[in-house]
């Protein structure tokens, strides 16, 4: 079953030239560039300080960093990812990660990326990102989720934080991103995005023509960080 969901969600691509130019259709919502990649993606992250939860490298951090050849392996296939992506139009970022802020701020809806969510934008674009080491977010097919301001009782608790008129509610919804996260159905079968993999997922925008990619970031395993592309 979760091959026939993976097949039917998921487009696999084996070049960056197929990942920007395979378009979206049906219920696909998600493009994998599949890769089987050597280099020691674990020494480039020992080698990196974290400044903060979230720490940003760039080029010339890598490029400053003494490397076995494994480790150099690893450094050019990031710094050829980031610049494929350069070239292409996009704006990457590279992440070392600890974790994400957390959303405590409601006990009964969460908005941190750490929720099952899609990406929103007012012009055209997709999401791009790859997990080089850590752990790696998952994916999960429109079907199987339910808009979580749909739920009856996070809808009624939600009005009463709104506590305006009925005509702003759906305003009031989108401007605080609620209407953006989705509750896993519970026979829900998440799909891995993997290590190493660089993704394209689709992103709620006016030209879309395929529903949004629903996505959550990973809980980080204990003691060790993630080398996330993204953008």
């Amino acid at each position: 079953m979760k091959n026939e969901i993976f097949n039917n969600q998921v487009k696999v691509v084996y070049s960056f030239a197929e990942l920007i130019n395979t378009a979206f259709e049906g219920t696909q919502n998600a493009i994998c560039w599949e890769r089987n990649l050597e280099g020691d993606f674990k020494e480039i992250v020992s080698n990196l300080k974290l400044k903060d939860n979230i720490t940003e490298v760039f080029a010339e951090d890598l490029l400053a960093l003494e490397l076995s050849e494994k480790g150099s392996k690893a450094r050019k296939i990031i710094l050829d990812d980031l610049q494929s992506l350069t070239d292409f139009g996009a704006s990457p970022s590279l992440n070392l990660l600890k974790n994400y802020d957390r959303d405590d701020e409601f006990d009964f809806i969460s908005t941190d990326v750490y929720s099952y969510h899609v990406d929103r934008s007012p012009i055209g674009t997709d999401t791009f990102l790859c997990t080089y080491y850590g752990a790696s977010s998952d994916i999960l097919p429109n079907d199987q989720a339910i808009l979580k301001i749909l739920i009856p009782e996070i809808r009624e608790k939600l009005k009463e934080l709104h506590d305006g008129s009925e005509e702003d509610f759906e305003s009031f919804l989108k401007e605080n991103y609620f209407d953006l996260h989705f509750e896993p159905k519970p026979d829900s079968q998440p799909i891995n995005l993997g290590l190493k993999n660089l993704w394209r997922l689709a992103v709620d925008h006016p030209q879309q023509k395929v529903l949004p990619c629903i996505h959550r970031a990973p809980i980080e395993n204990d003691g060790e960080y993630r080398l996330l592309l993204i953008c």
